[in-house]
């Protein structure tokens, strides 16, 4: 599904800072990836690369065997901050993307009428973004996303911006919504607890330049719940991920 072969990415011409080196790594189909790392490691560049928001500077990225050249309804990308068009209400927020791509209204508005039920906003679908507090928007903000069907959902730190009981809230429901539609999602976090709770296999990624140093598959049990921060597979899975984390601020 999404393929990285050497990438690197350096930002200033040759002499510049390089953010990304010599990157390689690949993330199947209906597979939940977390990328880990220190602040400024490349996570959220990786990220826009798949995206189509970047272009890389060597190297090859394809998705679904095809390269990125631009943006695209296949790539659904959830950022830290919703982002909602404040002026429109949630239904409006969540269909304006099938809207404006052209698509016909009964080819989207059931679908779309589905995933407000998913994320729990079928009640509150008049609403407009200033009613609703940051983990309700940050729904919104997936919706939008699901709505457009992608192959791929790409997810920046989309709940770092929460308080914890809210966060917690939202990587349950991350955890609900991925168990029933299995859409393929490539996840950027600094939190190593959400990285396990969530991900299929988690990418220790070290400081700038940014390279991938290890790929730690989690093997808990799915269905999960934020009732396994608590058990003895998770804390082990942690002392692993945070050696690694030690190893990747100084990989030198």
């Amino acid at each position: 599904m999404i393929n990285f072969s050497k990438v690197s990415k350096v930002y200033g011409g040759a002499q510049g800072v390089r953010a990304l080196d010599q990157v390689d790594f690949s993330v199947a189909e209906g597979e939940f990836v977390a990328l880990l790392g220190p602040s400024g490691c490349g996570k959220s560049t990786l990220l826009n690369l798949v995206a189509g928001f970047e272009k890389l500077t060597e190297g090859e990225m394809l998705f679904d065997g095809q390269a990125v050249s631009r943006p695209g309804p296949d790539r659904g990308v959830v950022f830290q901050e919703a982002s909602l068009l404040p002026w429109l209400t949630v239904w409006e927020n969540v269909v304006f993307g099938p809207k404006v791509q052209g698509l016909m209204r009964n080819e989207y508005e059931p679908r779309a009428h589905e995933i407000l039920k998913i994320v729990g906003l079928e009640a509150f679908h008049k609403a407009l973004p200033v009613q609703l507090s940051g983990g309700m928007r940050q729904r919104v903000g997936i919706a939008r996303a699901l709505v457009m069907q992608p192959k791929a959902l790409l997810m920046d730190e989309p709940f770092g911006a929460l308080d914890a009981q809210t966060r917690l809230s939202m990587q349950q429901l991350l955890l609900e919504v991925w168990q029933r539609l299995k859409t393929t999602v490539l996840f950027v976090t600094h939190d190593i607890d959400e990285a396990i709770l969530l991900a299929d296999r988690v990418c220790v990624m070290t400081a700038r330049p940014g390279r991938i140093t290890k790929e730690i598959p989690i093997d808990l049990r799915r269905p999960r719940s934020i009732d396994d921060l608590t058990n003895s597979e998770f804390t082990h899975f942690k002392a692993q991920i945070m050696t690694e984390m030690r190893g990747a601020h100084d990989p030198h």
